[in-house]
């Protein structure tokens, strides 16, 4: 009878297990054109992304956007106008869309063509109808001769970023820019709540700064490789200890990148995620298909819906 009811159990939790992966949808099919894709930002008014395609090897990074053109239907992907030889990734859009901060690291003076460092940059333009104006680097203190990435701001211009210092706790940790007096201060480290002496990166300010989605790197506790974690600011105003968003968000592949749409409630990250198994296929069309859409190992974009309370 014991066992009846474990098996019964377990048939039940997986079910539910099931459900719930089920939930997890890619976010669009034609971008699986690209082998690697990862980063996204959406308008307020849902109708223009923007996201990163890569190489293989990550040695070519270009930011790209789509938009609607019907009700559920997507433009073809568009590379935007200051992409060059240099790397370009991580855009966030800010200031109803007329403001895109991103990562590069192309140099500060357009005369020379020695890449620097990663820094913060940023383009402008009057609406979605105009074009994007010349990267324009964001200066100290919110550069510095080290590696930032990964902008993201609340609705008061707060900015937070990853830091690759050898002042901070890990190799990879998470800061931000305080914006006070129409100028940023200069980066502060999260606390131990959030950061550690192992990564911490790609994280997703909300709007009210209240709470922050990221990653951790091989985290004790984690599901394996890159895991999404949440802390949310307590009372006082002080980041409380972030935890693990859990399965089926989770696995124990690499997740990364996470955006939130906080009015639809959806939560959008970069998973490498497998699920392929040996199959009998009827051709090489279904062969492709199999490989490419499906869950591959390959950087690609996911949504689910996502309450935070």
């Amino acid at each position: 009878m014991k066992s009846i009811f474990t098996a019964l159990l377990f048939l039940i939790v997986s079910l539910l297990n099931a459900q719930d992966s089920n939930t997890i949808t890619l976010f669009e099919k034609k971008l699986n054109q690209f082998l690697n894709v990862r980063d996204f930002s959406v308008s307020e008014d849902g109708n223009e992304v923007f996201f990163t395609i890569q190489s293989p090897n990550q040695e070519i990074s270009q930011i790209t956007s789509i938009k609607k053109n019907g009700k559920n239907n997507w433009s073809e992907t568009q590379l935007l106008s200051f992409n060059d030889n240099y790397s370009y990734m991580e855009p966030f859009l800010a200031d109803n869309g007329t403001r895109l901060y991103f990562a590069s690291d192309r140099p500060l003076d357009k005369t020379k063509s020695e890449k620097k460092d990663f820094d913060i940059w940023y383009v402008e333009r009057k609406n979605q109808n105009s074009e994007w104006s010349e990267p324009v680097n964001m200066g100290k203190p919110v550069n510095s001769d080290l590696n930032e990435f990964f902008p993201t701001l609340s609705d008061n211009k707060n900015l937070y970023f990853t830091l690759e210092s050898p002042t901070g706790m890990g190799k990879d940790d998470i800061y931000v820019c305080q914006w006070e007096n129409n100028q940023y201060s200069g980066p502060q480290i999260l606390d131990e709540n959030i950061n550690s002496d192992g990564y911490e990166f790609n994280a997703f300010i909300s709007k009210k700064e209240n709470f922050i989605l990221f990653t951790k790197y091989n985290e004790k506790g984690g599901q394996g490789s890159g895991d999404l974690y949440i802390s949310k600011k307590d009372s006082e105003g002080k980041w409380q200890k972030a935890e693990n968003l859990g399965i089926p968000i989770n696995t124990k592949s690499m997740e990364y990148c996470p955006f939130y749409d906080e009015k639809n409630q959806i939560l959008y990250f970069t998973s490498k995620r497998n699920n392929m198994s040996p199959k009998k296929f009827k051709n090489i069309s279904d062969f492709q298909e199999y490989i490419n859409e499906g869950q591959n190992g390959l950087s690609k974009i996911y949504k689910t819906h996502f309450i935070i309370k």
